[in-house]
């Protein structure tokens, strides 16, 4: 499990501790954690060629501010933070940060969106997409996840603590499918409250034998970590034990606080599925 040794700094970070909503928009409530210090204990050497590439998209579902004569603009927004971004941001403060939006007045939505990716680059060290949606949008409707759902898979299991040794695959078959369980849990590595989540795994080779990989999935259950690092090491695990020509692993975590985190990590961008980012489940 990881605590606050493994993140340093977390002590001041606004999570897990008692916080006072803002009351006036405030960048500096943004805060950056490194993701070098986790991925070390993936084996990830610092500065060194990272072995996937990916995105981190965060949806947000409680932004307003004030037009020019006081009156509220509701807006959803979809972030979108790359995965070889030096930092990941802690999502309270990021909570934090959008509450001060709510009593500004900004005459045109561009200058919010512009204000967002200003601070929101800043604080991930890399440039960070926004995109904002009315709250009737077709974008932000509901799908079912792609592939096979293997939810129904009659499995006895004893592990929930991650253990990439439950994965087993078919080496003489190779295949092209795409798997996805919707019983992922997880814990804040600060407060310990839980992280609910679908995973979807896309890949290229050996046949993973389904019931291992939903036993694997499970044994996050009572592992502490972030959603990026979660995601980052199930798709370690899955290049190692499966071996995939291509390999592409996302999550989709429901929302806390108007916020949804869902990390996506493949190993080249012609393995990713553009549809899946817009793949909003019914959790979410």
């Amino acid at each position: 499990m990881n605590d606050h040794a493994t993140h340093p700094g977390l002590d001041d970070a606004p999570l897990g501790h008692a916080s006072r909503y803002p009351e006036r928009y405030d960048a500096g409530l943004l805060f950056p954690i490194p993701r070098a210090a986790n991925r070390a204990g993936l084996g990830l050497a610092p500065g060194a060629a990272l072995p996937f590439v990916g995105l981190d998209q965060w949806q947000a579902f409680e932004l307003s501010w004030l037009d020019p004569r006081g009156k509220p603009v509701v807006r959803l927004a979809r972030f979108t933070v790359p995965a070889n971004s030096p930092n990941l941001i802690e999502s309270k403060s990021w909570k934090l940060y959008l509450n001060g939006f709510n009593q500004m007045r900004h005459a045109h939505e561009a200058e919010v969106a512009a204000l967002l990716r200003r601070d929101l680059s800043q604080a991930a060290g890399a440039q960070v997409e926004v995109a904002l949606f009315g709250v009737d949008d077709p974008v932000l409707a509901t799908v079912r996840l792609p592939g096979s759902c293997i939810d129904g898979l009659d499995v006895g299991i004893e592990d929930y603590s991650p253990n990439p040794a439950l994965l087993r695959c078919v080496e003489d078959e190779v295949v092209e499918e795409t798997l996805h369980s919707h019983l992922l849990k997880s814990n804040c590595p600060v407060t310990g409250q839980p992280d609910w989540g679908s995973v979807v795994v896309r890949y290229r080779g050996p046949r993973l034998v389904a019931a291992t990989l939903l036993a694997y999935l499970v044994s996050y259950r009572n592992h502490q970590d972030f959603h990026e690092h979660c995601v980052e090491r199930i798709f370690l695990d899955l290049l190692e034990r499966a071996r995939p020509e291509r390999l592409a692993v996302m999550a989709r975590y429901t929302r806390r606080g108007g916020l949804d985190i869902n990390p996506c990590r493949a190993t080249s961008l012609d393995a990713l599925d553009p549809a899946w980012l817009d793949a909003r489940t019914t959790r979410q």
